[in-house]
């Protein structure tokens, strides 16, 4: 018997225009200790598909048709009340966003104890023993000092910690199914294979089902044994992973597998002269270097100890023209590095060049100028775009603020903008909260773009985005950078990405450079033991091989 089965479901949820069906007759099945990976765009249904079966979907939304079988009862129809029995006990759910999900106001101890107070009877309730259990599991998770982390609240752990506590929290009751919905999308290699190895170990020591959410299909490729691809609502695919893999049916399919830069296998990128003409005697004349580091140190004040030095010695540079990746796991002071780069952060000591002037040690005006030379794209563009402006606001913002051009030129400006980085020009009254994730990632770019940079710092930016905009993001930047002469400076945990878009890369670690070379010589014959353990950790590099 089936742990969960799922035929016919169609789930609608209530707009302005009505109610509208979002879920299209979806049907598939888990066994008990398979994986089955639920794959596609965002917007496909895969996460609505996964929450329906607890009925935690959101305000408006209502199954309407289909069943969902656990373990042979129908549950579609029970009241929130009744699934509470199911929560937790059969069905263990890993959210995808562990700052929505876990509560600021209370330690991670208690918010973890507290699935064990509220299922469990008799003795097992004993404040001791869910003490105990509470750190036996943050151990089991893979948190260092499990005491500590238990006192703790969540604004003071790294975005992969708390990952890992929402991971703790479904594990707690031991459940017949794990419902993972992306539950390793911010994370790290090593850190995703980590997690993504303990879900195994549970699977195969306890006999328990995943029901694996994702658009990575690198992990859906090393990690399940059937797939499931949702386009649209509906259910365009589903076979064993291996056949889906290599022989896949449906043109959709073929899309996403061709948009995985984990299992792409293409060439390395080599530079290339961007696509306007230089004098060839001048440019050999020039510093080749965009931007030159040189002995950077920073060090943060910590509260009764010593101070933490989140970056030790980093040198490296960039040629013009190229893309340098800083590559490294949360906490390797990567994005530290790059507020540095982009003076955001003073450096404690050291050098850093931009076009082989010095403003390491830039102040007040020459400082604000600098910005005209260097921008940075941020990971989260819903967090960093403006949400009570308009498309064109935001994009000429910092038109506005270097006193450029009238209101006229700054409105054009911006439509050229748009327009260069693949948007339709009605974006330019429309707010950041009617756009989907891909396309506030290409309006940062554009707000990136509008006072002509030479350098564009990218800090994660395509890391929260599915392996199709993903894809289209990447192109954009390329043949931005074909057509500009742009420097990039490229911030990533993912080094499937990194292979596809860097020509040289700096792997950090703990604040230090353990390596750095071209992207071919670093992913081909990398000579330090981290750089191997963070290569081996990329989803989908077994396909790739094989």
């Amino acid at each position: 018997m089936s742990v969960l089965s799922i035929d016919g479901l169609r789930v609608s949820y209530t707009g302005r225009a009505g109610r509208r069906e979002v879920v299209h007759g979806v049907g598939f099945e888990v066994a008990e200790g398979e994986v089955v990976a639920l794959v596609g765009e965002s917007g496909s249904g895969k996460s609505t598909t996964a929450h329906a079966v607890l009925g935690l979907l959101t305000e408006g939304g209502r199954v309407d048709a289909g069943t969902i079988a656990l373990g042979g009862v129908d549950i579609s129809g029970w009241s929130s009340k009744r699934l509470q029995s199911v929560r937790g006990v059969q069905v263990g759910l890993v959210p995808q966003d562990p700052v929505a999900s876990l509560d600021p106001v209370r330690p991670i101890g208690v918010q973890v104890g507290e699935i064990l107070r509220l299922h469990r009877r008799g003795r097992a309730g004993d404040r001791t023993e869910v003490r105990s259990r509470v750190i036996e599991l943050l151990t089991r998770v893979g948190l260092d000092d499990p005491e500590l982390r238990a006192r703790q609240y969540p604004h003071e752990l790294s975005g992969g910690m708390r990952q890992r506590v929402l991971i703790a929290i479904a594990i707690a009751l031991r459940p017949r199914l794990i419902i993972a919905d992306e539950p390793t999308s911010a994370l790290d290699a090593t850190v995703q294979r980590r997690i993504l190895d303990l879900i195994d170990d549970l699977r195969r020591e306890e006999g328990t089902s995943v029901l694996l959410v994702t658009h990575d299909l690198g992990v859906a490729a090393d990690r399940a044994q059937r797939i499931v691809v949702l386009k649209n609502g509906e259910v365009v695919e589903q076979g064993p992973s291996s056949g889906i893999l290599s022989a896949p049916s449906d043109a959709y399919t073929r899309q996403l597998l061709a948009d995985a830069p984990a299992l792409a296998a293409g060439e390395f990128r080599r530079p290339q002269p961007p696509l306007f003409l230089r004098d060839a005697g001048a440019a050999a004349g020039e510093n080749p270097y965009a931007i030159t580091a040189e002995g950077l140190v920073k060090e943060f004040a910590v509260r009764g100890a010593e101070p933490f030095r989140a970056v030790d010695d980093v040198s490296f540079q960039v040629r013009r023209g190229t893309t340098h990746a800083l590559v490294g796991e949360s906490g390797s002071g990567k994005t530290t590095t790059a507020r540095l780069v982009t003076r955001f952060l003073h450096p404690d000591a050291g050098r850093i060049e931009l076009d082989g002037a010095d403003i390491a040690g830039l102040r007040g005006r020459a400082l604000r100028q600098l910005r005209r030379r260097i921008q940075l794209v941020y990971q989260n563009p819903f967090s960093s775009l403006d949400p009570r402006q308009s498309v064109g606001q935001i994009v000429a913002e910092p038109l506005h603020n270097f006193g450029e051009g009238t209101r006229a030129s700054r409105r054009a400006r911006a439509a050229e903008l748009v327009d260069r980085v693949a948007l339709p020009a009605d974006v330019l009254t429309r707010s950041p909260r009617e756009l989907s994730g891909g396309q506030r990632q290409r309006v940062a770019i554009a707000r990136a773009l509008a006072i002509d940079p030479a350098v564009v710092v990218l800090d994660e930016a395509v890391s929260a985005l599915d392996v199709t905009v993903q894809a289209r993001i990447l192109e954009l930047l390329e043949s931005l950078q074909q057509e500009l002469g742009l420097t990039y400076l490229f911030i990533s945990h993912d080094l499937a990405v990194v292979r596809r878009l860097s020509h040289t890369v700096s792997v950090m670690r703990r604040g230090r450079v353990v390596e750095a070379g071209t992207t071919e010589r670093i992913f081909t014959s990398p000579s330090h033991d981290y750089t191997r353990e963070l290569l081996a950790a990329v989803p989908g590099r077994s396909e790739v091989a094989a």
